[in-house]
């Protein structure tokens, strides 16, 4: 009689799990514990909402920037006296406007000139009261060249370039307290009774109009001793012509000492400003890293804590026949999807300040699409990196001594 050997047992293998069931479960360690999950989160939205705020404040600062400067032109060139070879203040010549004119790709020429006078709200004001405003006298072509605005009133014409009358820039207006234009409105001004008849707006391309008081030229030469030398003069060329005139300004401007005559471009400096800016931009930036890798640490410390008050469900799940590297994939999606709530919440409150900042400064609200992305992908990284040890950690607790635990 013979006998046969009893079958094999059939090997156990483990079930798979599949994505959605990975998403499924380490949900469900997340919901459990709703309050720790938030303060969780919230660091890590708080870190890339501080970084994607930065980046979508300056993004849109630059674009309102570039549309101004579309607006204005990047065009305009400004010529002014340099010094000597002996250090001594130069003057530019009485007809470098019509010298500069004469050149070919030159669209528009005017220009303003400093005067030794200063201008009182009435003439009861010490002299030392000045509040900053300079006198110029200034062409009659001079909006149309640089770009200006009138806020109130009209600028000065052939007429009342002649007579007492004067446009005050928009600082100039505010710090006399002269609120509109009109013949009822009048400033005490080298000695003499002027009528506002202009209120200009503010000029970004030439901002020392701002804060000047401008006069016409006769009137300056005939009331306030001017000598008829021109401070600044601002060109207007063609777009595609302006660094061939800014070589010949200074020549053509002075051509005796050309040495002695400063060439400047408006919109380079606005540029120069907005890089400035960038500086600072730097500095947020890097406060803002610091926050997220503060929400990192919080994420961490919450893996471990949840590790260690769930040694009984991973217990129970090993002895149920869970591999080690499902309690790992586990644990690893837990932290994932506690980063990506944080990072995503962190992106809609970086938009949410972007645009209620850029709306208040009257800005176009841009949010760079790199900039959302990699908010994302950096909690995403965090995550995975915070989770890792915790993660680790709960599989190689074994089965007896994960249920043995308190």
């Amino acid at each position: 009689m013979t006998t046969t050997a009893p079958a094999p047992l059939p090997r156990l293998v483990p079930a798979r799990l599949r994505p959605r069931d990975v998403v499924r479960v380490g949900g469900a360690g997340l919901r459990t514990r709703p309050l720790r999950v938030f303060l969780s989160a919230l660091g890590i939205a708080i870190g890339i909402a501080a970084m994607l705020a930065v980046v979508g404040i300056s993004t849109s600062s630059r674009e309102n920037l570039d549309r101004q400067l579309a607006a204005l032109g990047t065009n305009l060139l400004t010529v002014a006296p340099g010094q000597s070879l002996f250090g001594e203040d130069a003057h530019l010549p009485t007809d470098a406007v019509t010298m500069i004119g004469r050149i070919g790709p030159v669209e528009k020429v005017s220009a303003t000139g400093n005067l030794d006078a200063r201008v009182y709200r009435n003439d009861h004001i010490p002299s030392g009261q000045s509040g900053g405003i300079g006198v110029r006298a200034a062409r009659t072509d001079l909006p149309t060249t640089v770009g200006a605005t009138l806020a109130s009133g009209a600028w000065l014409n052939d007429a009342t370039a002649r007579y007492p009358a004067v446009v005050l820039g928009s600082t100039a207006a505010d710090r006399l307290g002269v609120g509109r234009a009109g013949p009822d409105a009048q400033v005490w001004l080298g000695g003499h009774w002027f009528t506002v008849v202009g209120v200009l707006d503010p000029v970004p391309l030439a901002e020392e109009l701002d804060t000047s008081a401008l006069v016409g030229w006769p009137t300056a030469e005939s009331l306030l001793d001017f000598d008829g030398y021109p401070t600044t003069v601002y060109t207007r060329t063609q777009e595609d012509a302006v660094q061939d005139v800014r070589n010949v300004l200074a020549a053509t401007a002075n051509p005796e000492a050309p040495n002695e005559v400063q060439v400047s471009r408006p919109s380079d400096a606005l540029a120069a400003k907005q890089a400035t800016d960038a500086t600072l931009n730097g500095l947020l930036l890097g406060l803002g890293a610091v926050a997220l890798l503060v929400g990192g640490v919080g994420v961490a410390n919450t893996m471990v804590i949840s590790v260690l008050e769930r040694r009984a469900e991973i217990g129970l799940r090993r002895s149920l026949g869970a591999t080690r590297g499902q309690i790992r994939l586990q644990f690893l999606a837990e932290s994932l999807l506690l980063s990506a709530l944080g990072g995503i919440g962190g992106v809609l409150l970086g938009i949410g300040v972007t645009a209620t900042y850029a709306t208040t400064q009257d800005w176009p609200t841009v949010v760079p699409a790199w900039a959302m992305v990699g908010g994302v992908t950096a909690t995403l990284v965090i995550g995975a990196v915070a989770g890792l040890y915790p993660a680790v950690r709960a599989s190689r607790l074994s089965p007896t001594e994960a249920l043995a635990a308190p």
